[in-house]
């Protein structure tokens, strides 16, 4: 019997670790009594009891499990291009020869076939000066692979950041900083009246602007077999085998102006390589060439490939779904025999504020 009353305690005091603050009998959310330095009865922002049974888990499971994508080194190098002055470029039939054409401002990219006396060759018998050109190279971040459910929700820093010893406190300065793309388990959830808090360490919370989290969503009814979910909220992307969590990143959604549809999609068409291009005649005009590991669903809104920037995280597209190249790659390559038959299903788990 008192085997049974500890279980029962411990499981209370888990699960009271993940729900506060807790409900005041009026409706209000009664403030946690534990937010401060030094507080009888409380450690590192809860309370002692529940922190004490939490920094065993802790201990016991210090990284999230899962693998990382295999970076794909030579595509990588392959799509590290480079991007032409803003202002728009002209265009030379040689080094130092006649002007014979011109790239108007934007958001361009070029390959470089080859280069001479400070010029480069960006297409067939078409020159530029290399000072009109800037190399990119792609990013090297990669996504997880999920063998086994996690044991903690899992969460990227998306910003070097020092760890608070409390929610809502200053971080402390003692403690090194956690690199961008750190993957962290989240062992405990706390507001401070503004914004949400993860304890991810024993004594180190992070507040949640500062991260991007799985969240938890449902099935979409009639969706059977392979499905992606994307997390507009969270910009996190995941892939499940019916119910199995398979793999899981980091994406870019567009941006406010150009926000990414929410809904359930198939993809419709796919193309290992596909050049896109937009806004012409504006000041957003972009021209994509070779654009890596695309998979439309929306219309000509899709999941691909990116090289032209390590923003993952972040809203940044034109309304595509951004991925890393080793994580489009994975994707392009798990949909290969299935791709008439997976959904994506385009959701918010929350509102920007």
């Amino acid at each position: 019997m008192r085997r049974l009353l500890m279980f029962v305690l411990m499981g209370a005091l888990l699960f009271g670790a993940f729900r506060t603050p807790v409900a005041a009998s009026d409706g209000r959310e009664a403030a946690n009594p534990c937010l401060g330095e030094n507080i009888l009865g409380c450690t590192h922002g809860l309370p002692s009891a529940q922190y004490q049974l939490l920094l065993a888990q802790m201990l016991a499971h210090p990284t999230p499990n899962g693998r990382l994508v295999e970076v794909d080194q030579y595509a990588i190098y392959r799509h590290s291009l480079y991007q032409i002055n803003r202002n728009g470029i002209t265009l030379y039939n040689a080094p130092n020869g006649a002007p014979i054409g011109s790239l108007p401002p934007g958001f361009i990219f070029v390959g470089m076939r080859q280069r001479q006396d400070g010029w480069a060759e960006v297409r067939p018998g078409q020159w530029t000066p290399l000072s009109e050109l800037t190399g990119v190279p792609a990013s090297r971040y990669s996504g997880v692979i999920v063998d086994m459910p996690f044991a903690y929700p899992m969460a990227w820093i998306l910003q070097p950041t020092k760890p608070s010893s409390y929610p809502g406190a200053k971080p402390d300065p003692n403690t090194p900083f956690l690199d961008r793309y750190t993957r962290v388990n989240i062992y405990a959830t706390v507001s401070d009246g503004a914004w949400d808090w993860y304890l991810i360490a024993p004594g180190q919370w992070i507040e949640q602007r500062r991260v991007a989290r799985i969240a938890k969503v449902e099935k979409p009814e009639g969706v059977k077999g392979r499905w992606v979910s994307v997390d507009l909220f969270e910009q996190v992307l995941t892939a499940y085998e019916d119910d199995r969590m398979v793999f899981t990143t980091l994406i870019s959604s567009g941006r406010p102006e150009w926000s990414t549809n929410e809904g359930l999609f198939r993809i419709w068409a796919r193309f290992r390589s596909d050049g896109m291009s937009g806004g012409a005649g504006r000041a957003d005009y972009y021209q994509l060439p070779a654009v890596p590991y695309v998979m439309y669903f929306d219309n000509d809104i899709g999941l691909h490939g990116t090289y032209w920037h390590d923003s993952f995280g972040y809203r940044h597209s034109h309304g595509c779904v951004n991925l890393s190249i080793s994580d489009a790659r994975w994707l392009y390559e798990w949909t290969d025999n299935f791709f008439a038959d997976t959904w994506v299903y385009v959701w918010s788990s929350g509102q920007y504020r």
